[in-house]
């Protein structure tokens, strides 16, 4: 049996302002119209013997991964919350401890939830490879054949003078794994690619649960202990698992390159050629895009005139481009990206000066994902913050009060059901009540379409930590 498991951590920083620390972009729909988590799954769907995957993700984006696996009508029962993240090492050694428990041994085919694959059958075939090698015990890793010196990735140089030929047929092509290599400068990459023996790390794994186990509890010990114990005290949370915080966070932080793969007698590369890319940059995404005759790649209200090889990105207004060459310009409805194509790995630092400072936009959009729906900021002021909120139907927010602030609800369509202290009562389309501070109350949905409403906020303080819940459909504390 194989057994995906996606590996949906990541933060995406350096694809912000479309990615966010609370909606990174293997949920956004960068290429195509499914997001890169949902092309990921679908990539799975025909391969032989294989089951439905085990997510594991941040504890912050599972009602969204939950909503985007009921759009492809799969129900969510195998979702690993992590409370903190602790790098890729103990994602797949939790996932291997589940798969002992729940599958017998499976072999694991490890994939991040971000990256572009174009040749899918080509991909299938490395897999029925890589799922033979592990079944002789080997802990294979996929090697993506350069065609540039590229300095943005770690490399994996493989022993040639090796062939796994006994284990192959004349067709395949596999090798011990010589060394793993970090990521490289220009000259050493151009050195890597005209020798033929290192390919692209691509973070993609297969190997037996219980084999990698094993020799992770050789070379990292505290990893496999600290993992044997957030296991041993996992919880179900609705659809999902949820990890032990205090165990799971003390568990050391570590890549399974370094804690596994990089230590092992037992590592082999297959080289792929499979158009992959993993999206790590702006320039990643112009590369994989449709482009226009002038090479740029257009996304929402975009005019151009004079303009080369840019990528560029309207969310919500028009965007117009002037005798330009190589830029990326990414607008969303609460900040604008410039940058020349050759500095887009220089992003990052934006999102750190943001975190920095605590600024909301490393974090959120201005429309923010919640398991009932949505909200919006429209605008905002000292002592008053107006929203827009959408209440899916028959969802409903927590009973909640607030401390510091007021609410004022006006209905715009829909009906909804408003509890405020020890009154129910319904109002529908341009009705309106309002909330007092200090007052339990809640807002749902009792129809069949969705319920849209603004929300004028008034008070000393509008932060959204001012709220206290009594009771909530979706187990947040």
């Amino acid at each position: 049996m194989i057994k995906p498991v996606i590996l949906s951590g990541g933060a995406g920083t350096r694809l912000w302002p479309l990615s966010r620390e609370l909606y990174p972009k293997q949920l956004l729909n960068l290429v195509g119209g499914s997001s890169m988590l949902q092309d990921t799954i679908v990539r799975l769907e025909s391969i032989d013997e294989s089951s439905f995957p085990t997510i594991i993700c941040n504890d912050a984006h599972r009602f969204i991964i939950a909503e985007q696996l009921r759009q492809l009508n799969i129900t969510p029962t195998s979702i690993i919350l992590e409370p903190c993240g602790r790098n890729t090492a103990p994602a797949v050694a939790v996932a291997a401890m589940m798969a002992l428990k729940d599958h017998g041994d499976p072999i694991l085919l490890i994939l991040p939830a971000d990256h572009v694959i174009e040749k899918v059958d080509e991909f299938h075939l490395k897999i029925v490879l890589g799922a033979r090698l592990a079944r002789e015990d080997k802990l294979v890793t996929f090697g993506v054949v350069p065609n540039s010196p590229e300095t943005g990735y770690g490399y994996i140089r493989a022993n040639q003078k090796q062939p796994l030929s006994d284990l192959m047929s004349s067709t395949d092509e596999a090798y011990p794994v010589a060394s793993f290599v970090e990521k490289p400068d220009l000259s050493a990459a151009e050195q890597y690619l005209a020798s033929g023996d290192y390919y692209w790390n691509s973070g993609m794994f297969m190997f037996r649960a219980s084999r990698f186990l094993e020799e992770l509890k050789k070379f990292a010990p505290e990893i496999y202990q600290a993992c044997v114990r957030s296991v041993d005290l996992i919880e179900q949370d609705l659809d999902f698992l949820r990890l032990n915080k205090e165990t799971f966070a003390a568990c050391p932080s570590d890549s399974i390159d370094y804690a596994v793969m990089e230590k092992t007698d037992s590592a082999v590369v297959i080289p792929i050629d499979i158009g992959w890319n993993d999206i790590g940059s702006w320039s990643a995404l112009w590369q994989v895009s449709p482009h226009d005759s002038q090479g740029n790649v257009l996304k929402g209200d975009v005019l151009t005139h004079d303009a080369k090889d840019c990528y560029l990105h309207a969310d919500s207004r028009l965007l117009a481009v002037v005798g330009v060459d190589d830029l990326v310009v990414v607008e969303t409805a609460d900040a604008v990206l410039v940058s020349s194509k050759d500095r887009v790995q220089d992003v990052k630092l934006i999102v750190e000066k943001l975190k920095a400072q605590q600024r909301d936009e490393a974090l959120l959009h201005r429309k923010v994902n919640r398991p009932w729906g949505a909200y919006e900021g429209i605008d905002s002021g000292e002592r008053f913050q107006v929203k827009r909120i959408t209440v899916n139907p028959g969802a409903s927010l927590s009973l909640q009060l607030h401390h510091q602030r007021a609410e004022h609800w006006i209905v715009v369509s829909g009906t909804a059901k408003v509890t405020c202290g020890d009154e129910i009562m319904t109002i529908t389309e341009n009705q309106s009540t309002y909330i007092p501070l200090g007052v339990k109350h809640r807002l749902e949905n009792p129809g069949q379409t969705p319920l849209e409403i603004i929300e004028v906020q008034s008070g000393n303080y509008l932060g959204e930590d001012d709220i206290v819940r009594f009771e909530d459909n979706y187990g947040r504390d």
